[in-house]
C-alpha cells in the first residue's frame, strides 16, 4: 500500500476508494490508472457494470468480451465515449493495442476485431473515464481518499466486478486487508 507523498507515476496501479471517500461516483470504486504524470491522471473504474450489452453499441467487439458482456461505466467524464482494455500476454502486442502496464493495454476500437482476436486474453469496454487535473489526485491521496495498491491482470476482467473492491483489499497484507470487512452501512452495526 502507498499513500503518495512524492510525485511519481502511478500508471498501472489501482486506486481503491477508502470507506471515508464521500463522492458517490467513487463509492467503493476500484480505479485502474491508465496515465499519471505532472499533467494529471486518467483511469477507469473497474467495478461499475451497466445494464447495456456490448452488442448493443459495439457489436463487432461483443464476442470478444468476457463475462459479464456489458459496458462498464469507467467514470463520470465523457460518458458518450468508449475505451477498451485488453489483457494480452507476451512481449509484443498486436496492431491496435498499446501497452499501459504489464499485460494490460488499451485497444483502438477502430481496429478490426479480427486483427486482435487471437491475441486477446480478455477484453472489457468502458463508457467514460475518471480524470484528475494536475495535483488533484495527489491532494486526494494526502486526504486519505484512496489506497494505492498493485494491479493484477485479472482485475481488468473480473467475472464478479461487484466483489472487486473487497477482493482487492482482501489480498493486501496487514491492516489494509481488514478494510475489506468494513460494512456497507456502518450505522447498522
Amino acid at each position: 500500500m502507498c499513500r503518495m507523498t512524492e510525485v511519481s507515476s502511478l500508471t498501472g496501479r489501482l486506486l481503491v476508494a477508502t470507506p471515508a471517500l464521500a463522492d458517490p461516483n467513487f463509492d467503493r470504486a476500484v480505479v485502474l490508472l491508465l496515465d499519471h504524470d505532472g499533467e494529471g491522471s486518467l483511469g477507469v473504474v473497474l467495478n461499475r457494470p451497466t445494464p447495456v450489452d456490448v452488442a448493443d453499441i459495439l457489436q463487432p467487439w461483443a464476442e470478444h468480451t468476457g463475462d459479464p458482456g456489458v459496458v462498464f461505466q469507467g467514470g463520470p467524464v465523457s460518458l458518450d465515449s468508449a475505451l477498451a482494455l485488453a489483457v494480452i500476454p507476451g512481449e509484443e502486442g498486436p496492431i491496435g493495442w498499446r501497452r499501459v502496464h504489464g499485460a494490460i493495454g488499451l485497444v483502438d476500437l477502430e481496429t478490426p476485431p479480427e486483427l486482435l482476436a487471437r491475441a486477446l486474453g480478455s477484453l472489457r469496454i468502458f463508457a467514460g473515464y475518471a480524470g484528475w487535473g494536475p495535483g488533484q489526485l495527489e491532494r486526494e491521496l494526502k486526504k486519505g481518499a484512496w489506497y494505492v495498491v498493485e494491479s493484477e491482470p485479472g482485475d481488468v476482467s473480473s467475472p464478479h466486478p461487484e466483489a472487486l473492491w473487497r477482493a482487492v483489499l482482501r489480498r493486501q497484507r496487514g491492516e489494509l486487508a481488514m478494510v475489506a470487512t468494513y460494512p456497507d452501512d456502518p450505522s447498522l452495526n
